[in-house]
């Protein structure tokens, strides 16, 4: 079992290279948080707070983080639904969260990926989706932590096909290494 994690601050690229990355090879796939609230719908899978506080209860929430006036949750079933037989991609924006997700399931190799970009083109990424929350999201921006990653990559500098071929490059590196 392998899957990815592409932890990075808003509009540096989480959705883009994910695109580029399934292109390459149909066994990526972008594993879509539950989100519950307002804002965008896509890559996410809507449902309803009560929704989440069955997931909380029954123990299934791996992570969950509030934000722009939603809560977005990973859970243990969809995530090991996508790692039987495919490669998920996990969006992330807080450190804490790539541990929880590796440590939900100890059985699988995790590539962790940084992808940024410097916060000028940030803000042009963000303006031009039109979603009416730039100054939220270049908060969230600046709030999000630099790590030490498996790898790490600028996608201000490089195309998204560029970013997936790394990623893609680097994932069966390391699977030639178990």
């Amino acid at each position: 079992m392998q899957g990815v994690i592409f932890y990075g601050p808003p509009a540096a690229g989480k959705d883009t290279v994910t695109g580029a990355l399934c292109q390459l090879d149909q066994r990526y796939t972008q594993f879509q948080r539950l989100k519950a609230g307002p804002g965008r719908t896509a890559g996410y899978r809507m449902t309803s707070e009560e929704h989440l506080q069955e997931l909380r209860v029954a123990g299934e929430v791996i992570w969950e983080n509030h934000r722009y006036g939603a809560t977005y949750v990973v859970d243990r079933p969809q995530l090991l639904a996508l790692l039987d037989g495919r490669v998920p991609v996990v969006h992330l924006g807080q450190p804490e969260a790539i541990e929880a997700v590796k440590s939900a399931v100890p059985a699988a190799r995790w590539l962790v990926v940084y992808l940024w970009c410097p916060r000028p083109v940030a803000a042009t990424r963000i303006t031009a989706r039109g979603t009416g929350d730039t100054e939220a999201r270049l908060r969230a921006w600046d709030e999000t932590e630099p790590i030490d990653a498996d790898l790490t990559l600028n996608t201000g500098a490089l195309s998204a096909t560029e970013a997936a071929a790394e990623v893609s490059k680097c994932l069966e590196a390391a699977k030639r290494m178990e």
